[in-house]
């Protein structure tokens, strides 16, 4: 899914800007009882440690076939054959995936595109009652090396705003993820 203002800088500078584990423990997105889907995949900088701290499933999506490409040469190499890749458009298509078929969905720097009450309505159909979806962003109250411009930055407010009208409930509000972002976690209510 390319959105405003979007790209990849070089890996190993990317990787520079996250604890991957420690982002996914620190929103409780660490276990899972279902498949989990990276949307935005990128290095499979989530979508590799989430296969191994969660043991499920997990379904990594980019718009670009070389990253998609990428993960899935990774996640072989490392032996993990839970994870599979996709190429897709998600903003202009969808996630092309069923209706509640995923416990979570990592929604990772994404949320500066021109529709993320969109995407997270996309989000909530795929997920299982009592599913999460898992948002984090570059925080614009702090200088950034990366990220997309201050005025498309969400704030952890938006975000909530955003999860309430689509849907969720809130499960996790506003952590800050050292030393670049912050992260929260909505819930798919059960019936």
């Amino acid at each position: 899914m390319k959105t405003r203002d979007s790209g990849m800088p070089a890996e190993d500078s990317w990787a520079t800007f996250f604890d991957p584990e420690a982002v996914l423990r620190a929103l409780g997105l660490d276990a899972a009882s279902g498949r989990v889907v990276d949307v935005g995949c990128g290095y499979g900088t989530f979508a590799i440690p989430a296969a191994r701290l969660t043991g499920r499933d997990v379904l990594a999506v980019d718009i670009e076939p070389g990253m998609a490409e990428a993960v899935a040469a990774r996640a072989h190499t490392a032996g993990l054959s839970r994870v599979a890749a996709a190429t897709r458009d998600v903003a202009a298509n969808g996630l092309g995936e069923p209706d509640a078929s995923a416990d979570v969905i990592l929604l990772f720097n994404l949320l500066h595109c021109e529709d993320p009450g969109g995407l997270l309505r996309e989000a909530r159909r795929v997920l299982t009652p009592g599913g999460r979806v898992g948002v984090i962003h570059w925080r614009s109250d702090v200088p950034t090396p990366r990220g997309p411009a201050l005025d498309i930055r969400p704030r952890p407010e938006d975000v909530e705003r955003w999860f309430l009208k689509a849907g969720y409930e809130l499960l996790v509000g506003p952590q800050m993820l050292p030393p670049y972002h912050f992260g929260l976690v909505g819930r798919k209510p059960r019936p």
